[in-house]
């Protein structure tokens, strides 16, 4: 036991050490306070994170269930990404009054929309738990009665910690659980829509832009967080009150330079920097090439369709934004790993491990088999994964597919079966509800491409000896074969393409016909290849819960080799701290980029044509008017986004951007395209985090919208 409690020792002290990159801990950043003073950060790591008084960590919210936003009003006035209020806004939307086509801007706190289902989160406190998690765990236990021993004692600390407040607690492992910090939030379920641009302004350069630099998005939407009178959380009420702020940031419009100090505050969610080079590989060479080709047809079969309707696009938008997101950030982490050669770099540090475990008798016996039962590991991992990929991003990736399955398979199930004729139609009645729902945004157009195009990519693609034996005779089919078979559902009993039909047949079916359904060609293709999904999904997880092991013991082998390296966790969705300075870099030979971007360049990227870069005729008449107010930088120019070297992942969209004094000079919206393998390798010469410029969005919100009310409630620092 001693020996593990050195381990959390060891780490505690090592992970500080001064780095370029790194995602900090909070609580613990007074070890990096002298470096980013040093940097141009003119307060202290009290002023970060405290509990003792109110801090920046107070002003910063987990914004529904993977982005950040921060307060920037007394009144809890909170700004995130309009990419994570997208499907928010959305769901808001009707062709009567499309908010998230034409934007919408609340007069006052009586207009401002109730958004059922958000909640954001505020941490109270950290606490390194290690010691308390980890209490009654011994060596000579066996693996299953440590992970009992320790979720044991996380279910205790947790309860305890919470007892008698209405505050939430969550523990979570660090370094593959040799360390772990217990976070004590406080969440808030009343949300409401304040403000959004409109999608030309919010999305403008849509997926062509994504990911990539230079860009010109003004990524924001305005929300408002809502209390009981008392000002402890509640669910809504007319009687709610604006939430009082703990901790805002004011909003400078001094602007940017390069080489100026940014600290970014957010909710990284994920990164896989101790990966072996094998794991690399998979990523590179099996997962991503199966998943970016399978979304690269299903986004080709919703743009044909959303282009030739505004009804369509309102419909498809946030379905079509749900899936290009990882697609265009995989084909950028393939390439960034492929021209960096991080694989060959991890077969480097590997051998290295290697000759420094051999030269020690003691290391050898401790961990001489480690790198080889890793190895092996991922030899079966890596079927398991190309399987469940293909299936995953191909077989559900049809939208009818994942509907029948999750919302009929149950009652086709039910009906067959011995359940009771009540059982069976309180199933029916649910089958009818969820049909209701989905047709009422489906298109059969779309995924009568999409389920051709997928179908057909699986059955040829796929190594046949990875394709189940009862699916063997669709191997080659061609595409007229799909086609047939998706048509046959649209226009043949049960009709389950065919939203009227086939909610009048859910409603009517004798119960004999609804067991029949298992028997259509659709359904079983359907339940053998998800059969195999699951059964294998299984296998992949006793298999991750293994390398999760041996990854466990290589971390703390790698602290050890190392003990002067900087060793900072991976992300895991908690509350962060990055900081970098603005700077530009070059992509490629010959090609220089600057650290900002100007609203000329939206103008110059303007095409009617184009619906991404359909440019609003009143910003279009504000910039032939220079009518940039208070908010043009000294050349003159409106400011749109920059970059810095903060590095930041998923989760970090809607991050504060704060630069030396506290002051919020951006939102941090994405990564450059050519740094998005900083999730499992990070190169400081190409990885660039990209930001909405805080005059931009001011400007916005003034000029274009003419909403001085929220202008008036904001603290502008000039």
């Amino acid at each position: 036991m001693k020996k593990l409690f050195l381990l959390a020792s060891l780490i505690f002290i090592r992970i500080f050490a001064f780095a370029d990159e790194g995602m900090w801990i909070p609580m613990f950043l007074g070890y990096n306070e002298a470096e980013m003073q040093q940097m141009g950060f003119h307060l202290t790591a009290e002023d970060v994170y405290s509990v003792n008084h109110h801090s920046m960590k107070d002003g910063v919210v987990l914004f529904g269930g993977g982005c950040t936003g921060e307060l920037i009003s007394p009144d809890g006035l909170l700004i995130t990404n309009h990419h994570c209020g997208y499907s928010y806004v959305q769901g808001h939307s009707t062709m009567e009054h499309n908010y998230l086509h034409n934007g919408f801007w609340s007069k006052n706190r009586d207009e401002e929309i109730v958004t059922s289902g958000l909640s954001v989160t505020f941490l109270v406190r950290m606490e390194d738990v290690t010691q308390k998690v980890l209490e009654g765990v011994t060596d000579k236990m066996t693996e299953q009665e440590r992970s009992a021993k320790i979720e044991k004692n996380i279910k205790m600390i947790q309860s305890e910690a919470v007892e008698g407040t209405h505050y939430k607690a969550v523990i979570k492992p660090f370094y593959y659980g040799n360390q772990y910090f217990m976070f004590v939030n406080e969440v808030f379920t009343d949300v409401r829509l304040v403000g959004v641009p409109p999608e030309s302004i919010g999305k403008f350069g849509g997926d062509t832009d994504n990911w990539m630099w230079p860009r010109h998005t003004g990524d924001f939407s305005l929300w408002r967080i809502y209390t009981a009178p008392d000002g402890s959380p509640a669910d809504y009420s007319p009687e709610n009150v604006p939430l009082k702020s703990k901790k805002y940031f004011p909003i400078s419009v001094k602007g940017v330079e390069e080489g100026d100090f940014t600290l970014v505050f957010g909710y990284p969610g994920t990164t896989r920097q101790f990966l072996i080079s094998n794991a690399v590989d998979i990523v590179v060479n099996v997962q991503n090439p199966i998943a970016i080709h399978s979304r690269d047809l299903r986004l080709t079969a919703m743009k044909r369709q959303m282009e030739k309707s505004l009804e369509i696009r309102l419909m498809y938008s946030a379905k079509a934004n749900s899936i290009s997101n990882g697609w265009k950030k995989w084909i950028g982490e393939s390439k960034g790993i492929n021209e960096c050669h991080v694989i060959d770099m991890k077969m480097e540090e590997e051998k290295e491990f290697v000759q420094w475990v051999n030269a020690s008798a003691e290391r050898k016996k401790m961990y001489g088999d480690l790198l080889d039962n890793m190895k092996k590991a991922y030899q079966e991992y890596r079927n398991q994964v190309q399987i469940t990929t293909f299936i995953g991003e191909a077989v559900i990736g049809v939208e009818l597919t994942r509907f029948l399955y999750t919302k009929v398979y149950n009652l086709a199930i039910l009906a067959s079966g011995e359940s009771s004729d009540e059982r069976v139609e309180t199933a029916r009645q649910n089958a009818v509800k969820a049909a209701e729902s989905f047709f009422g945004s489906y298109n059969s157009d779309i995924d009568e491409e999409c389920f051709v195009e997928l179908m057909y990519y699986y059955f040829t693609e796929q190594d046949p000896q990875l394709i189940p034996s009862g699916l063997q005779k669709y191997i080659n089919q061609p595409k007229s074969f799909w086609q047939d078979l998706y048509r046959s559902v649209l226009n043949k009993s049960p009709y389950f393409a065919n939203g009227e039909k086939f909610i009048q047949f859910l409603k009517t079916a004798k119960r004999k016909d609804l067991a029949k359904m298992r028997d259509h060609e659709y359904f079983r293709i359907m339940l053998e290849a998800i059969s195999q999904y699951f059964d294998v999904a299984d296998q992949m997880d006793k298999t991750e819960e293994q390398l999760n092991l041996y990854y466990r013991t290589y971390v703390k082998a790698l602290m050890e080799k190392d003990k002067d390296k900087t060793f900072y966790p991976d992300a895991n969705l908690t509350l962060r701290v990055t900081y970098g300075k603005v700077r530009g870099f070059s992509p490629a030979d010959g090609v220089e980029y600057v650290h900002y971007t100007t609203l000329d360049g939206v103008i110059a990227k303007d095409n009617p044509d184009i619906f991404d870069y359909k440019v609003d005729p009143k910003l279009k008449e504000l910039c032939s008017r220079k009518d940039y107010g208070p908010y043009a930088n000294a050349k003159g120019e409106l400011p749109v986004c920059f970059i810095a070297s903060n590095h930041t992942t998923g989760g970090n969209s809607g991050s504060p951007v704060i630069n030396g004094d506290g002051e919020l000079i951006g939102i941090n919206f994405d990564r450059v395209w050519e740094g998005t393998m900083s999730d499992i390798n990070y190169d400081v010469n190409r990885c660039r985090n990209i930001s909405l410029d805080a005059r931009y969005f001011l400007f916005i919100v003034d000029k274009f919208a003419n909403a001085q009310n929220i202008i008036d409630e904001l603290d502008i620092r000039k």
